[in-house]
């Protein structure tokens, strides 16, 4: 729970020292750079001899990381079927959500004027993080991702929804990905397993919830013994425990925060702030993936995964801080100097 809060609390640790556009391009470049470091990680880790995969994991061991064969995860935990990435995150679902982040952040960098790296690098880069995303067979991620990219395609660089299209019927022509393919519509279709027991949870997620709609039962655990706590969306989870005040609170703050940034993001466009404009839309995009991913999972919101909450409230502050830069440059700014003057 400490941590829980620790996480949260940095959203105004960021606030208070991220100040100027060149701070937060520094941040900025070191998260787009271990992400991309991770996800290389994913695929190695992928496709190296599973034995190799299990033992240099279980090295992790002396770290509290897990050990022996159960780190390598399987579709359905079913060996017979693909196995999923996990990289160093514990589970595939969290490592998808985490490539979403770092994804939302490289997009806008293939087009802008002024790229947090050369633009080959973040192509690279970004070919990396789809790679390890594709990877982890996560649907939840792989719709956050596309929402992502959907919100700077249509916001900003339009020549990107070119390049979804197209990227679209290779996913869904390709015979090497027909079997993800198949998941995905079985997902839409309740027809899998995984899918089935997730609908099981929102069940009973809904159950407790209209027992203790106001307030939730709390972290603790539930009073009912005929209930549990944990289902597979943030929302839903945040219901259980913080009850429909709290989701309202947080909802309220979003809305909030997204109203800001957009009115930040139209302020940098009309002076052509070519420096903050690609970091805030990112930022935004990043963001605007994870909160897609957080319907149908729940690590952005869960304390056995406080790595994944602490990068999604860090992203939470980029945002925030990025749209102050914006709303707080003098309207009379030069082009790309408005940004400058923020800090």
């Amino acid at each position: 729970f400490a941590e829980i809060l620790i996480a949260i609390g940095l959203f105004f640790v960021v606030l208070n020292t991220i100040r100027t556009p060149a701070q937060l391009r520094q941040v900025l470049q070191a998260t787009a750079l271990a992400g991309s470091a991770e996800a290389a990680i994913g695929i190695f880790l992928y496709f190296i001899p599973p034995a190799w995969s299990i033992r240099l994991l279980s090295a992790l061991g002396r770290f509290n990381y897990p050990t022996g064969a159960g780190v390598l995860r399987y579709i359905e935990d079913n060996p017979e079927l693909p196995m999923r990435a996990i990289g160093t995150s514990v589970d595939p679902n969290v490592l998808g959500g985490l490539m979403v982040l770092i994804g939302g952040l490289l997009i806008p960098q293939l087009f802008a004027r002024r790229p947090l790296f050369r633009r080959w690098i973040s192509a690279g880069m970004l070919l990396l993080v789809v790679t390890c995303l594709y990877l982890t067979y996560s649907r939840a991620a792989l719709l956050g991702f596309a929402a992502a990219s959907l919100l700077v395609a249509l916001l900003r660089y339009r020549k990107l929804l070119i390049l979804l299209v197209i990227a679209g019927l290779l996913f869904f022509l390709l015979p090497q990905t027909q079997d993800y393919v198949t998941r995905l519509i079985e997902g839409l279709q309740a027809q899998d397993r995984a899918t089935q027991m997730r609908l099981g949870e929102y069940k009973d997620a809904l159950i407790l919830i209209s027992r203790y709609p106001w307030f939730g039962v709390g972290f603790a655990g539930t009073p009912d013994i005929d209930t549990y706590l944990g289902v597979s969306s943030a929302y839903l989870l945040m219901a259980e425990q913080m009850g429909l005040v709290g989701v309202g609170v947080f909802l309220l703050f979003l809305v909030r925060l997204y109203l800001a940034v957009w009115r930040g993001w139209r302020r940098v466009r009309a002076q052509g702030d070519e420096e903050l404009e690609p970091l805030m839309l990112g930022a935004w995009a990043g963001l605007s993936g994870a909160l897609v991913a957080g319907v149908l999972d729940h690590y952005f919101f869960n304390f056995d995964f406080p790595h994944s909450v602490t990068l999604f409230w860090l992203f939470i502050g980029w945002c925030a801080a990025a749209a102050y830069m914006a709303l707080q440059a003098p309207a009379s700014s030069a082009p790309g100097g408005g940004a400058h003057a923020a800090g």
